[in-house]
């Protein structure tokens, strides 16, 4: 998936690929650990239990925000998501997993977004880049605890 103005962090994370996995895609777990993210439901799921559409509700300080996102999966190593409704204008992103080594796994976030509303430049550069980060990172933490 190719993706225009984007976001990219990559990680270790001390987990097996697997483990990852099921980490990122059990998405009512989200607000307990994802800081941002304040409710997650699964609207509509494959007939292998995976979540197809979620819809989130976000507190991003100067705004409180829902989107839905539709998913696809290629288990366990990639799911890809892209907004389907919501506050969000767009949002498209893709997560990978490659094993290291039995529980060390590189994880690889790239997401491209158009918030759709206003915020100041500097404000909006540093959201960009901090969202993407701090999510990979608490992600991290999420699947090392599992």
């Amino acid at each position: 998936m190719a993706l225009s103005g984007e976001q990219e962090f990559t990680t270790e994370v001390h987990a097996s690929v697997q483990q990852c996995f099921a980490a990122i895609t059990d998405f009512e777990q989200y607000p307990k650990w994802f800081s941002g993210i304040t409710g997650a439901t699964v609207i509509e799921r494959y007939r292998n239990g995976l979540g197809k559409v979620v819809d989130f509700r976000m507190n991003m300080k100067l705004k409180s925000v829902r989107y839905v996102l539709q998913y696809e999966y290629d288990k366990p190593t990639q799911l890809t998501w892209r907004a389907v409704d919501g506050d969000i204008e767009s949002v498209e992103g893709v997560y990978r997993f490659e094993k290291l080594g039995p529980k060390l796994t590189s994880a690889t976030c790239r997401q491209a977004i158009s918030l759709g509303f206003w915020i100041p430049g500097p404000l909006r550069g540093l959201f960009e880049r901090q969202a993407l980060k701090q999510s990979v990172l608490e992600f991290k933490a999420a699947a090392e605890n599992r």
